[in-house]
């Protein structure tokens, strides 16, 4: 007898060896139609044993089972993969000389790589997903098989699938290897699978790029077909919908249009910042300076060229030197710094510092230079010069729990001021390779944690995903549109201090080695002014709007009168653009309402007569005629409280 447990506790007797899928029949009819895998595990075994199988799978022992849905997130992690393999069949149905290589799972989606003899067009995305629809209604059974390796390679070579061959010859010899097959089409994979093609209804393909086979530059240049794939029709819609609005919401789209900046492939990975994206580069600077003047922070600026004997010290130039720019002058060699931290230890190490001196904090808006990929650059967002609110704390082993709560606290009050308020914590904790005790790693990982319950906030751990030589905090926001961006950081480092021979004189009268904690904030300044962007839309709010207010006249009669209140405006500290074109006034309206600003004045006879103004707020609010002063305080306490 075969005894099944399942979530609710509740047993079912088997007379022998069951399948997921009879489980789920004996339990009713409509779990069985809905069933697209099982998560299984032998009884005595842990919880983390348990595996995700087909439902095909047949069960032996006494085991726990959980019967997986398209409402499960195992399941629509299933019916991703599945639809991976659903297009790697339209495509052969369509273009039998094309070879598949591997197609896994990605975020909201997949992909699958294909060699083909010409580029894939639009238009013949548009095909292939006609065909997935097609082979999909066709409910074809997804069966799987399993081969030896060496027989899996013959038998792929047989079918001129050379790419499949080769990923086969790779494995271990003693090893065999699972194959799934769905009408004409069979694929190498570890599974699990849905158990028909039916099961995949909601899909859509969303564009082809260039992959290097097995992700070297030196090898052929594949296709790669990206889709998503959701468990109804109205997640699909709905992500489909994000997209649209991400779109529209892109930085590079909208540093064009509002002229804020622009990357010319005469520097890759650079920004060229243009008058009003470094106004907004500024606002978001100074509000940071005056943050390192009110927190105790002591602001210090490091050279960006250091010797390589440095960076031996610290270990970069073995480990990340390929990611460095260096260079030589006379007969010796230098990197731009990819970092400023070892600069930071090198001007704490001037003088001899006390106890009594710590924790001492210091903050650095420095440039840094990291060689990406060119393949990885995006926009403002991913680059390879970048300026970073660097700041490092140097401190003692007791003071690390207060300095994190001092620093999260801060962290949430930045974030509330630039206008967000979903921040997710994230403590990550030892690495199976580090160095230190365990007594230090306890010590370390707990004042972390400490620090942040008594910031007020909810965490979550992330095992194992610390440095080598520290744990760390990742501070993540979400933007309008729900996207997580990681950007803030604590870390604990005590290996930089010794490796850099950083000390302090105790109370005790000898020498101890400080704990470095890195951190930042915003962390890099580009990408988290293009997250700013897509987070507004462009629409920036008026303490960091480039241009706060547009004047404009309707006639030239008003042209003196507009100047004057231009002049008002200015002297009150505001960013004004004073517009006295000969053109029709809505056409101005509309040209400075589409570059986003927060407010329009306009000027006519009235409004000249009555020394007052016009106000239009974004959006095409009109608030009416009001005194310049009214209009003053209006936008004067927009500014202050960091709203609109």
């Amino acid at each position: 007898m075969i005894h099944i447990t399942l979530p609710d506790g509740s047993k079912r007797e088997f007379p022998g060896p069951v399948t997921v899928a009879e489980v789920a029949a004996s339990i009713g009819t409509g779990l069985a139609k809905a069933a697209l895998a099982g998560k299984v595990r032998a009884e005595g075994e842990s919880a983390d044993a348990a595996k995700v199988v087909d439902t095909s799978f047949q069960m032996t022992v006494d085991s726990a089972l959980s019967i997986i849905t398209a409402k499960d997130a195992d399941g629509l992690e299933v019916i991703r993969h599945s639809t991976a393999h659903l297009l790697a069949y339209a495509v052969k149905e369509l273009f039998p000389d094309a070879q598949v290589t591997i197609g896994p799972v990605i975020e909201h989606g997949f992909f699958y790589d294909f060699s083909y003899k010409r580029p894939f067009t639009p238009e013949d995305l548009v095909a292939i997903e006609k065909k997935m629809t097609e082979l999909a209604n066709k409910d074809e059974p997804v069966v799987r098989r399993v081969l030896p390796r060496d027989e899996a390679v013959e038998y792929f070579k047989s079918i001129g699938e050379q790419y499949k061959a080769e990923i086969i010859a790779s494995i271990p010899a003693n090893e065999d290897v699972s194959l799934y097959r769905e009408g004409k089409f069979e694929d190498l994979c570890r599974g699990p699978h849905v158990p028909s093609t039916g099961k995949l209804k909601h899909f859509k393909l969303m564009k082809v790029a260039g992959a290097y086979w097995r992700g070297d530059h030196r090898n052929e240049m594949l296709q790669r077909i990206y889709g998503t794939a959701w468990a109804t029709k109205d997640e699909l819609q709905q992500h489909l919908t994000m997209l649209e609005e991400a779109e529209k919401r892109d930085h590079r789209k909208l540093g064009r249009e509002l002229d804020l900046f622009h990357i010319d492939e005469h520097s890759p990975g650079t920004v060229f910042w243009h008058p009003k994206g470094w106004t907004l580069w500024q606002g978001v600077e100074q509000y940071m300076r005056k943050v390192y003047q009110d927190n105790g922070y002591l602001e210090v600026k490091g050279p960006q060229i250091i010797d390589k004997s440095l960076w031996e010290k610290t270990g970069h130039w073995d480990k990340y030197r390929e990611n460095m720019f260096t260079t030589e002058s006379e007969k010796r060699d230098y990197a731009l710094k990819p970092m400023n931290c070892p600069g930071h230890i090198l001007i704490y190490k001037q003088g001899i510092k006390s106890y009594r001196d710590l924790p001492l904090r210091f903050g650095e808006f420095g440039q840094c230079h990291r060689n990406e990929p060119s393949g990885g650059l995006h926009g403002i967002m991913r680059v390879r010069a970048f300026t970073q609110d660097d700041g490092h704390i140097f401190c003692t082993e007791d003071q690390i729990q207060e300095e994190v709560k001092a620093f999260t606290t801060l962290l949430q009050k930045v974030y509330k001021d630039f206008g967000f308020t979903n921040i997710i914590y994230k403590l990550s904790t030892r690495p199976e390779k580090r160095i230190g005790t365990e007594e230090s790693w306890d010590r370390a990982e707990n004042a972390l944690a400490e620090g942040l319950r008594a910031s007020g906030c909810d965490f979550e751990y992330l095992p194992g995903e610390g440095a080598f030589y520290g744990p760390k905090i990742e501070y993540t926001l979400k933007d309008a549109l729900g996207r997580p961006w990681q950007c803030g950081t604590i870390q604990v480092d005590p290996n930089l201090p010794e490796r850099l021979d950083a000390e302090f004189v105790g109370e005790d009268g000898s020498r101890h080695r400080p704990v470095m904690l890195h951190r930042a904030i915003v962390g890099s300044l580009e990408r988290f002014i293009g997250i700013l962007i897509e987070e507004s839309a462009g629409a920036l709010p008026a303490w960091l709007a480039p241009v706060q207010v547009a004047v404009l006249n309707i006639t030239d009669a008003q042209a003196d009168y507009a100047r004057s209140v231009a002049k008002t405006l200015q002297n009150q500290g505001l960013r004004v653009h004073l517009d006295l074109r000969n053109e029709k006034i809505t056409y101005k309206i509309r040209e400075h309402s589409m570059q986003k600003l927060p407010y329009l004045v306009v000027i006519g006879d009235k409004e000249m007569a009555a020394g007052a103004v016009a106000v239009r707020a974004r959006g095409g609010q009109d608030l009416g005629a009001m005194p310049l002063e009214s209009f003053i305080e209006r936008i004067t306490a927009d500014i202050a409280n960091k709203s609109s």
